[in-house]
């Protein structure tokens, strides 16, 4: 067996190119006792049965690319439908005046457990109480007979509070990864300009 990539403490250089991220996966084993979350009339939460690939990738680059999400981007149409089309996979949409704001997608493909796969808000719902509201809906689909645990993960590219956010929830941290990948921004998966908050670093001319 190999050596564990980080098996002393201390830094590790990143080739320019590339990303690293913290990961950090939560769960919980049994339902949180209820939220008092204020009701909601401008809000609905709809089950979206099939999604087809352009518009599915076309909300989530909106809610996503501030975030620097692009795995489902690497998909090509039969692939993502492979996945959007199962039937243990649950797409919903939340809906503000009869438009989407955001997304939520529950994974029930491993028996007995859920993962809340992708929970995001487009950028100009983010902050307005609707991701308290989205949670308390999901957490009420995820929660069904024959389902003993639920999980998520996040890292440190998302929201600043998203963290802190799944915790309150109910969530308990119980593991840390990191993950390294090529910057999404350089291949063009996603605009040179997402994240600018994340430094964009390019090998230099001959590396790479």
């Amino acid at each position: 067996m190999s050596a564990p990539l980080l098996d002393t403490l201390g830094y590790l250089d990143l080739p320019p190119g590339r990303l690293a991220t913290l990961v950090t996966y939560l769960e919980m084993t049994a339902p949180p006792p209820p939220r008092d979350v204020p009701h909601r009339a401008d809000l609905v939460l709809r089950r979206w049965e099939r999604p087809e690939p352009e518009a599915y990738r076309a909300l989530y680059r909106r809610i996503g690319e501030p975030w620097l999400w692009f795995s489902r981007l690497l998909l090509d149409d039969p692939a993502l439908v492979a996945i959007l089309h199962d039937p243990g996979l649950e797409v919903y949409l939340p809906l503000r005046d009869g438009a989407p704001i955001g997304i939520l997608e529950l994974d029930f493909r491993r028996a007995g457990e859920c993962e809340l796969a992708f929970f995001g808000l487009v950028p100009e719902a983010v902050g307005t109480g609707a991701g308290r509201w989205l949670m308390t809906r999901a957490l009420e689909r995820a929660w069904r007979p024959g389902i003993g645990r639920v999980w998520v993960h996040t890292c440190h590219l998302d929201h600043p509070q998203a963290l802190d956010f799944y915790i309150r929830s109910g969530f308990r941290p119980y593991k840390r990864a990191i993950e390294i990948f090529e910057d999404p921004r350089l291949s063009g998966v996603l605009p040179r300009e997402a994240a600018p908050r994340v430094p964009l670093v390019e090998p230099r001319r001959g590396e790479g």
